[in-house]
């Protein structure tokens, strides 16, 4: 198991940005698929973003394409969500999920589905974001 740990959440106020940071050192050893979720209340988790670590193959969904940006520190064993220009519908926990070897690839909305159905989960940070 990975076992994510996520941290970096807070409140901020529209326009502004945060980074989240999830930590996987369960991937020291194997390459990763590491995806950010978010679920606001009464809503589906809904996949974000997702990357491989130590690799360049990232997806970002369209619903957050252009404000939000995934990065990956092979070093660190760390995945980054950097969120620009919040809004206030941003506001939900984000959760970061992982799995470990067997993987490759392009990285589509489905993948993020797959992971959704048979990651490691983090814990969760909150976001939210005042108007």
């Amino acid at each position: 198991q990975v076992q994510p740990v996520e941290s970096g959440g807070g409140s901020v106020q529209a326009g502004g940005s945060l980074r989240l940071s999830c930590s996987v050192s369960g991937c020291k050893y194997s390459i990763c698929l590491v995806g950010w979720f978010r679920q606001a209340p009464g809503k589906e988790r809904e996949g974000l973003a997702a990357v491989y670590s130590g690799g360049t193959t990232k997806y970002v969904a369209d619903s957050v394409k252009g404000r939000f940006t995934i990065s990956e520190d092979n070093v660190k064993n760390a995945v980054y969500l950097q969120m620009n220009s919040l809004k206030p519908e941003d506001t939900a926990m984000y959760y970061c999920a992982a799995v470990a070897g067997g993987v490759g690839g392009e990285i589509s909305e489905q993948t993020l589905l797959w992971l959704r159905e048979y990651g490691d989960w983090g814990q969760g940070t909150q976001v939210t974001v005042s108007s």
